[in-house]
């Protein structure tokens, strides 16, 4: 049986390029500020995976069951109603820091803001970068 790809792919298409065409101005900062954390703590160049996720770096994964991919290690889209911050570990970790955090929603591996006046950033900055720090080691970076 062949195995289909990721639906997610990472792209050539510029991602200053996507940024600068969302149509509203707190998002595309809030978006822009986000670039420069995640740059800062992956030490990766941000790029596309499919239309609308800007990623940095990338871990290769196996599933038990053969399934296999690649996949960034950090992220974030803007979507209409929030903006997605893709922590890839998921929550189980991060308890004391969301209770700290402010306003957000929390998926598998998303959290959900609206806006970044809304959470700490001392606070979501530690989830990131704690974040891809247990990816690191999970794939012995």
């Amino acid at each position: 049986m062949a195995k289909s790809p990721n639906k997610t792919q990472k792209t050539e298409a510029s991602v200053k390029g996507f940024l600068n065409s969302l149509e509203d101005e707190q998002q595309r900062n809030d978006c822009l500020q986000l670039l420069s954390l995640m740059e800062s703590i992956t030490g990766s160049e941000a790029k596309m995976w499919g239309e609308s996720i800007v990623g940095f770096g990338d871990y290769h994964y196996k599933y038990a069951s053969g399934r296999e991919g690649d996949f960034f290690l950090t992220g974030f889209s803007p979507r209409k109603a929030n903006l997605s911050i893709y922590i890839m570990p998921g929550f189980d970790s991060y308890a004391d820091q969301l209770e700290k955090l402010g306003k957000h929603k929390l998926g598998r591996s998303c959290l959900y803001v609206k806006k970044l006046d809304d959470v700490d950033r001392k606070i979501l900055d530690e989830v990131v970068a704690d974040s891809v720090n247990e990816m690191n080691r999970r794939y012995n970076f």
